[in-house]
């Protein structure tokens, strides 16, 4: 679902160059749910962007259900992104003045979808995460968990087949955290995603199906994430 061929990024200000990373490959398979994990600042969100076609990289080719993002329009590229992605970031980013309920539904709406089959989607993803009683209530009213429940429903609102996370669960309390990380995996493995999420949380990325280490530019698969990792804040 998602491959990477030998990319990398490099960001240049006047004669100064700084090159984040090169020649990372790495390849997500539906239903599998990988973890990135790294230090701060080695690259890990360049990367997710770059996967998410946000980014577009310095080298190398970026292919998302086997399309090369290279070989695309701005236009085509969105599209694919519409259609075969969800984003769930650490900050929510939920619109204040809608609920719950019709945070899920807009990216439905905006898609196309009616507006009974979105609202019956959204009440659906809402009922899984747990959120049944809080459909109605708008974000404010909302704990920080529940909150990123509703930004994970709303990312499987248009039933994506890559799901991106960037630190989902690093605003939350160690307590919170595992409740909607587990919550988050439930979700992936009954949608059938394949899914790669950047985390700090080492036990969290233990659970997932494999896990990858960007580390000085470079990306490493390693099953002993304490001892290959490092310090990762």
């Amino acid at each position: 679902m998602l491959r990477l061929e030998r990319v990398s990024r490099v960001y240049r200000q006047g004669e100064v160059t700084l090159e984040v990373f090169r020649n990372l490959s790495l390849e997500v398979r539906p239903g599998e749910l990988v973890a990135l994990v790294g230090p701060s600042g080695a690259g890990k969100s360049s990367l997710l962007h770059m996967a998410g076609l946000l980014e577009t990289p310095s080298g190398g080719e970026v292919l998302v259900a086997g399309r090369a993002a290279s070989q695309l329009s701005d236009g085509e590229r969105t599209r694919l992104r519409r259609e075969f992605i969800g984003f769930v970031y650490q900050a929510h980013h939920l619109l204040p003045e809608f609920t719950a309920l019709e945070n899920v539904m807009i990216p439905q709406r905006i898609a196309g979808i009616g507006r009974g089959a979105a609202r019956a989607r959204a009440t659906e993803l809402l009922q899984q995460m747990g959120l049944a009683l809080r459909l109605e209530h708008r974000p404010a009213q909302l704990s920080g968990g529940e909150q990123q429940r509703v930004a994970i429903a709303r990312a499987l609102a248009n039933k994506p087949r890559l799901l991106l996370a960037d630190e989902p669960t690093g605003n939350l309390d160690p307590r919170t955290s595992g409740g909607v990380f587990d919550a988050l995996v439930n979700m992936v493995r009954a949608e059938g995603l394949a899914a790669l999420v950047a985390t700090h949380n080492l036990e969290l990325a233990s659970k997932m199906d494999r896990a990858l280490v960007l580390r000085e530019g470079s990306l490493v698969q390693r099953g002993d994430l304490q001892d290959s990792a490092g310090p990762l804040h």
